[in-house]
């Protein structure tokens, strides 16, 4: 199942918390080689990790994590900004309306449809939440997958050549897009939002709708 998660309330969470972290670790350290840090007990978490992002996290049957992203509005600290602004030419993005989705991360043991499952969240955060866009840094292997999900971004800028090749881009989520990533994630629409109002409550859903 989905689970829409803050920073600050992790603790709760402590097997799917810790999970998440270490698979991180698996993910863009072992598989991946990024420079990244990984602390004394095996887990990936950076400068961002502390500043009460949202997490959406795909909870395997044992409570384990099985995929996951994590959500920081741009108009704080944001990757995009203070990392990779080169790719957008120094240009600073930074809106209430664009959030930033950052450490896309799968599990070794995830299902096939965990990353558009994944993705069908971040639809739900969107219609949630009143955001246009989503901005976000990827690399040269995900560009089949968001294809394959049904969810491409618009591409702002790049760097590199080939399999080294960084790029930022700028998602927008239709209903068309929601009713085709939620067929290859296995999900219907009613459960994706229940799962979404289990988290935040109906009534916050539909404030923000009709705001939208």
């Amino acid at each position: 199942m989905l689970r829409y998660i803050y920073a600050n309330d992790l603790h709760n969470h402590p097997k799917l918390a810790r999970t998440m972290f270490e698979d991180r670790a698996d993910q863009f350290k072992t598989r991946l080689g990024w420079d990244v840090d990984i602390d004394a007990k095996g887990q990936e978490k950076d400068s961002y990790d502390r500043l009460n992002p949202l997490y959406v996290i795909w909870e395997q049957p044992d409570g384990s994590h099985g995929g996951s992203m994590r959500f920081l509005p741009t108009t704080g600290p944001v990757m995009v900004n203070d990392v990779f602004g080169h790719l957008t030419g120094g240009t600073t993005i930074s809106s209430p309306l664009i959030w930033e989705c950052t450490r896309f991360c799968l599990s070794r043991k995830a299902g096939s449809n965990v990353a558009a499952a994944l993705m069908l969240a971040g639809g739900e955060i969107m219609n949630g939440f009143g955001v246009r866009h989503f901005v976000g840094v990827f690399d040269a292997r995900m560009v089949r997958i968001y294809r394959l999900i049904g969810s491409s971004p618009e591409v702002l800028g790049s760097d590199g050549e080939g399999r080294d090749k960084i790029s930022v881009g700028l998602w927008a989520f239709s209903p068309e897009a929601k009713a085709q990533i939620a067929r290859r994630a296995g999900i219907s629409p009613e459960l994706s939002k229940l799962w979404f109002s289990r988290a935040f409550g109906a009534s916050m859903r539909q404030q923000f709708a009709m705001t939208a």
